[in-house]
């Protein structure tokens, strides 16, 4: 009953319009009042959580990215991936989904992916014959990516809130991602196969070819130094992050020459505001974590769990449900915040690996992207095309099919997660 009672008045709060941070806040506020008759110990809570040094990592992951999209980048990367494989069946699609993957390893946002992706990818897909349906739903989905492929912003909010490394986390979720990324593919190809009217532009030759690959490199390059780095033990999370921002740095201004003073003060500003929103959820979340820890809510439910006789297998099967329907009305940072801290003791209970259930969960988070009424690549997509919302949905509802089996897959073989984080000597 106290479960049913906090998430209950949780949810109202969030359903309101109330900020997540304040939510979280006064929820966690009010049940350390009801328990201990004061709040005395919320400011130490928020200290010891927001002294972590692996906190870097989300403005530094963040100015790269700005730096990125502000000397345009992703112009070259979508004009050489149109260039390339444009010229096959179903090539635009498949162009798309190996746009929205690079630059998802870029900006570790699906909104910023679809975004800026979408602006070029759908007036392009429509000009040769894609239907509107399909060239929605390609971007929608497409852009969810940036969700599971490193480095990801609610992945490394959940590796704060759990405290699994990052670096595992994110060698965890790459070869899931780039797995979706061919499954989203192939779906491309099969789906163009369908209508005749969609037109296959004429192949552009080796030299042009040759010369979008040029222009591209700076950006398909950042992925791997990133990743590479950290597989390799050369960085650490946090210094893999420093070395991208100044990579993306030294590529804006002496490669691309478009990072003015400027721009590079509208880039640091809107990194701190990126960062200090995250911050302060964090702070949030850290009061609600330690309230329900005292009113032992997370040893009921792991009691309960036990009681009900549940295995792993089932515990995971009912989690993934609820954080499916949660998903069709709270945002992915709330979700994230608000089952993360209640369900981790019965996840360490049942012997669950919690890199695993990242990944599983970060695919979960991908479906509340795409699904509605509150799916926000829905929104965004709608909002750069003028498109009906139900012509989004429609698009993007085979991709939830695709991520459904996606997450099934994934369930029936952990090693997909944990093979190359353990491989790269991440301890369990």
């Amino acid at each position: 009953m106290t479960v049913v009672i906090v998430f209950a008045g949780l949810i109202v709060l969030l359903l309101s319009g109330m900020p997540i941070f304040a939510a979280l806040g006064l929820t966690g506020m009010a049940i350390l009042v009801v328990a201990e008759g004061s709040v005395s110990s919320v400011a130490d809570t928020v200290f010891s959580h927001l002294d972590n040094s692996i906190l870097t990592t989300i403005p530094l992951f963040v100015f790269m990215a700005q730096v990125m999209i502000h000397a345009r980048v992703i112009d070259d990367l979508y004009d050489m991936a149109h260039t390339v494989i444009g010229h096959i069946r179903g090539g635009l699609g498949v162009a798309t989904v190996a746009s929205c993957t690079i630059f998802a390893a870029i900006s570790g946002s699906s909104v910023a992916t679809a975004l800026s992706i979408g602006s070029s990818a759908v007036p392009q897909m429509k000009r040769f014959g894609y239907p509107e349906r399909d060239a929605l739903g390609v971007i929608a989905a497409g852009g969810t990516l940036g969700i599971l492929i490193p480095p990801s912003g609610p992945m490394i909010l959940y590796a704060i809130v759990s405290e699994v490394s990052i670096g595992a986390l994110f060698l965890a979720g790459l070869v899931p991602g780039l797995l979706m990324a061919v499954v989203f593919a192939l779906y491309c190809v099969v789906s163009a196969g369908r209508h005749k009217g969609i037109q296959t532009p004429q192949w552009a030759g080796w030299p042009k070819a040759a010369a979008a690959l040029r222009r591209s490199v700076w950006a398909v390059l950042a992925p791997p130094l990133v990743m590479g780095g950290i597989y390799f033990g050369v960085f650490t999370a946090s210094e893999a992050a420093a070395a991208g921002s100044l990579y993306a740095l030294l590529v804006a201004r002496f490669v691309y020459r478009r990072l003015s003073p400027r721009d590079l003060v509208t880039c640091a500003y809107k990194t701190m505001r990126t960062s200090m929103m995250v911050f302060m959820i964090i702070a949030g979340a850290a009061v609600f974590g330690h309230a329900i820890t005292i009113i032992r809510l997370p040893v009921g439910l792991t009691e309960t769990v036990t009681a009900l006789g549940l295995g792993p297998l089932g515990f995971i099967a009912a989690v993934m449900v609820l954080v499916f329907v949660m998903g069709m009305f709270l945002e992915t940072i709330a979700i994230i915040l608000i089952t993360t801290p209640i369900l981790l003791p019965t996840i360490a209970q049942l012997g669950i690996d919690p890199v695993w259930y990242g990944v599983l969960l970060m695919i979960n988070l991908e479906l509340a992207l795409i699904t509605p009424p509150v799916g926000m690549n829905l929104f965004v997509i709608k909002g750069i095309t003028d498109a009906p919302l139900s012509e989004v949905v429609r698009g993007a509802a085979p991709y939830v099919v695709l991520l459904i089996a996606g997450l099934a897959v994934l369930v029936a073989v952990p090693g997909l997660a944990t093979w190359l984080p353990y491989s790269a000597g991440f301890g369990r």
